[in-house]
């Protein structure tokens, strides 16, 4: 650009300057924002709510889906956060290397590989009945993401231990019962051990409000549409990105040595899949209501 053609394009030249800091300082907003539920904590880290699960939504099968990801921060600095194929009970390159990492047998690659390993997630619908930390979330529908721990009570409520005790769905919009959330910080973690199910009972009395309700739940299947899902190649090549891997020959795609944890879910999977090498079981990690890495997601997607 000449001297000339610099003067003539400066009022021009700062419009566009000006409308690109706007964009820049934009504050970032999630598309899913309002639609997941989260408990509010106060500053020693305790939390209480009171949520009622919800049936499946219309047209599904289950009331909650279950999903398996990744966390972790590479040598490189960057981080892998995405989703794992083993949701959907394919191969995924990142189960496949840690099987690689620890069938060495070294204790180092053990630790890396323990790093690195799967996280555990359900997800459901919630009516929230009561938050104290949030009224504003009171007499609305989210989808609420959960860890084993909760999801063990559930199961609990389903399916007792003792014989006085009656099978209850919680899930069940007039048979089911009120969750209370309760959330302490114990040795630095989030604990749920105090939470518990009320008894038994319609969430309303009126139908016709218990109708409204349903009618405001989110898909679940959606969440684990293979459309949500990275392919195979993609998650492989930001793999060795994050972890400054080369670029691996081709292998024959097995499963990984955490197999037998989705194999129930999957058979045709895990039995037309060639057997990994004899194994130590390495440890699964499962998620909690907020350990969900939501700002070193968004790094990851800064990179």
């Amino acid at each position: 650009m000449s001297f000339a053609d610099l003067k003539r394009s400066s009022t021009s030249d700062f419009q566009k300057l000006t409308q690109e800091l706007q964009k820049q300082n934009t504050t970032y907003s999630d598309p899913d924002e309002g639609k997941y539920w989260k408990p509010t904590r106060d500053k020693a880290g305790n939390g209480y709510a009171v949520i009622r699960f919800l049936p499946a939504p219309t047209g599904e099968d289950l009331p909650f889906v279950r999903i398996w990801d990744h966390g972790f921060q590479g040598p490189t600095g960057l981080w892998y956060i995405e989703k794992s194929l083993t949701t959907l009970g394919q191969n995924d390159p990142v189960s496949e290397h840690n099987s690689i990492l620890w069938n060495t047998g070294l204790d180092s690659d053990k630790e890396v590989a323990r790093k690195q390993k799967r996280r555990l997630a359900y997800y459901a619908n919630i009516y929230v009945v009561k938050d104290p930390g949030n009224p504003a979330n009171e007499d609305k529908v989210f989808l609420y993401k959960f860890g084993k721990k909760i999801f063990d009570k559930l199961n609990d409520l389903m399916n007792p231990s003792f014989e006085d005790e009656q099978p209850v769905n919680p899930f069940d919009l007039w048979k089911g019962a009120n969750f209370k959330l309760k959330v302490r910080m114990v040795e630095g973690w989030p604990n749920y051990d105090k939470s518990e199910f009320d008894a038994p009972a319609p969430l309303f009395d009126d139908d016709t409000e218990l109708e409204v309700v349903y009618n405001m739940e989110h898909s679940l299947s959606e969440l684990v549409d293979p459309k949500q899902f990275k392919s195979y190649d993609e998650l492989k090549t930001r793999l060795n990105t994050v972890l400054a891997l080369a670029a691996e020959p081709a292998k024959i795609r097995g499963v990984s040595l955490d197999e037998e944890e989705y194999s129930s879910a999957a058979p045709s999977f895990a039995e037309s899949a060639p057997a990994p090498a004899p194994a130590t079981a390495m440890p699964t990690a499962t998620v909690d209501d907020d350990d969900d890495l939501d700002f070193f997601k968004r790094l990851a997607d800064e990179d």
